[in-house]
């Protein structure tokens, strides 16, 4: 955040001073809508929610170090009063990225991969320059200016992760972040019930290349149909990856992964090809590590270095494939972040391997997909068939809607695993905490509306019984 008053915050975002010495107050951090994490000099926005007012928490925030709030109606702390929070923090980040000379700004979009991918980007472009990257998967109206908002005068590069529910969605973002390079990963099914289609998803996710200037770059999947087609939409270069080199301009080949679900594979653009070892887990990280490379040599970043660099990318955001080995030896993956058909059924593929790499089983703990619409139970047993289909030995579901996995699996006549249908997560876990042993390895995921994450640390709180 560059160093604003409120009053310059008001002039900008068309507010009401209150509070007594308001107009002076020096705003010098970043903003935040949760009153517990506002950095010192920060500004604290007071969003009204379903549960939860903002405003209520405005007086704890400024004692904590927020230097003022953003909110609609006095508060007894410096203030800007606006309309709408929401709608004058979009404004407060476009006019402060304005500001910044140099920055360039790469932002994403697709059904699946986005946080994965933005991972990777971020760590391919930190060494060139400070970066500043969104935190998690808080991508939406509130999540993208309060990335802007955390970038400053230093900053040279701006990774955006971009989600949306409707159409226009997308473009209003873009609005906020303009981006030089922009990515669409994929068209998959997520949120399909909020779309009425992947079509229609197709549509929204394509806004993102309509912002692009002409000197940008479209960073396409070619192995997408969807996706590849939307380089009429955009007068930028269009760059795309994929698993064919005569179709795509960043490809891989000689895919490998090792006994614990990570990949090696050459990486190649223009005629080089360089090996990449990934560290994390699962062979979709390879669609996400390529769209990554593909955006940082849209900048200016070596494929050697690309190399490099993919392949010592440690940190990555929680709950997405997160392996943890209890003290017995058990392999539980934590994956409780998301879920739709397509990130469910590679993470399956991906247990499926990990079990024959050990004695044990492969026990998949999956929960609901969520913004499925009416396409929710067509989807659930579709991810029953990729259990069946991968052989994964014990499919545990939790929830009565996750019970078409289930049936899915159940309806392929050459499965010889076990379904087990739970009603809740204590009993999912009760379950699993009976009967897992030390060499099994363990699945858990679900959509976030969920919380599997209480699974895995309740198996990881026990030890084998047998």
């Amino acid at each position: 955040m560059i160093p604003m008053t409120l009053a310059e915050i008001a002039v900008v975002v068309g507010g009401v001073l209150d509070g007594e010495g308001a107009a002076d107050v020096l705003v010098t951090g970043p903003a935040s809508i949760d009153s517990r994490a506002v950095p010192h000099g920060g500004l604290f926005v007071a969003v009204v929610g379903e549960r939860v007012d903002g405003h209520d928490y405005a007086g704890g925030a400024v004692e904590g170090g927020a230097a003022g709030v953003l909110g609609t109606h006095p508060c007894g702390v410096p203030a800007v009063l606006v309309a709408d929070p929401v709608v004058a923090l979009g404004g407060l980040a476009r006019h402060v990225l304005d500001q910044l000379d140099g920055v360039t700004v790469l932002a994403m979009t697709g059904s699946q991969g986005k946080t994965g991918t933005k991972d990777y980007l971020a760590a391919l472009l930190a060494p060139e320059g400070p970066t500043v990257a969104t935190a998690g998967n808080n991508n939406n109206e509130l999540g993208v200016p309060l990335t802007v908002l955390r970038a400053d005068a230093t900053t040279r590069y701006l990774v955006v992760e971009m989600g949306a529910r409707g159409v226009g969605h997308i473009a209003a973002l873009c609005e906020i972040a303009p981006p030089q390079v922009a990515a669409v990963l994929n068209i998959g099914t997520a949120h399909v019930g909020e779309f009425g289609s992947r079509e229609m998803i197709a549509v929204a996710k394509g806004e993102i290349l309509e912002a692009l200037p002409p000197e940008g770059t479209a960073v396409l999947n070619a192995g997408d149909p969807l996706t590849s087609a939307m380089g009429v939409r955009t007068r930028a270069t269009v760059m795309s990856f994929g698993v064919d080199a005569e179709l795509a301009g960043v490809a891989w080949r000689d895919l490998r992964l090792d006994p614990t679900g990570r990949a090696s594979f050459e990486l190649g653009h223009d005629g080089h090809w360089v090996p990449v070892h990934l560290t994390q887990i699962g062979v979709h990280q390879v669609e996400n590590a390529a769209a990554a490379a593909a955006m940082a040599l849209a900048v200016g970043v070596s494929l050697d270095d690309v190399a490099q660099r993919l392949s010592s990318v440690a940190d990555v955001s929680r709950w997405r494939m997160e392996p943890h080995v209890r003290a017995d030896g058990l392999l539980v993956v934590n994956d409780a972040y998301n879920a739709n058909p397509e990130s469910m059924s590679a993470a399956v593929r991906t247990l499926a391997h990990l079990g024959r790499s050990r004695e044990g089983r492969s026990i998949a703990v999956l929960g609901v997909m969520r913004e499925l619409g009416a396409r929710s139970e067509e989807g659930h047993r579709r991810v029953g068939q990729v259990v069946a289909e991968s052989g994964v030995d014990v499919l545990v579901t939790v929830g009565p809607e996750a019970a078409a996995v289930a049936e899915g699996a159940k309806a392929d006549p050459a499965w010889r695993g076990e379904a087990i249908v739970t009603a809740s997560r204590d009993e999912a876990l009760s379950w699993v905490r009976e009967n897992v042993t030390a060499a099994d390895a363990v699945l858990v995921k679900a959509s976030r509306g969920a919380a599997l994450e209480h699974i895995v640390e309740g198996i990881l709180e026990g030890t084998a019984d047998r």
